[in-house]
């Protein structure tokens, strides 16, 4: 992937449930599930917001780590058939461990 964000952007792929199952243990079609995901694992990050100053503020996420977002605030992106998700960082609401 070739993909360098600006200002405050992130560059996310999204993480998929892969079983289709809810959690009372049905079983779901591949097309029952068209809801967009809410986590995803950084894949890059741009160099911040400008302060008034010119200053680049530091990003609070990196490379590599598992995120949850809001689910409407990305755009999707496809690059060499893959989906990636851009992200402004207010649209991050959480690191996960």
């Amino acid at each position: 992937m070739n993909i360098k964000p600006l200002g405050d952007r992130v560059v996310i792929e999204p993480l998929k449930d892969e079983k289709g199952k809810t959690k009372s243990g049905l079983y779901l079609p591949e097309t029952a599930n068209k809801e967009r995901p809410e986590q995803g694992k950084v894949v890059a990050v741009g160099p911040g917001k400008l302060s008034e100053k010119g200053e680049h503020i530091k990003m609070g996420v990196k490379k590599g780590d598992t995120v949850l977002f809001t689910k409407y605030g990305p755009n999707e992106i496809k690059v060499d058939g893959k989906e990636y998700l851009i992200a402004r960082e207010e649209d991050i609401l959480a690191i996960i461990d």
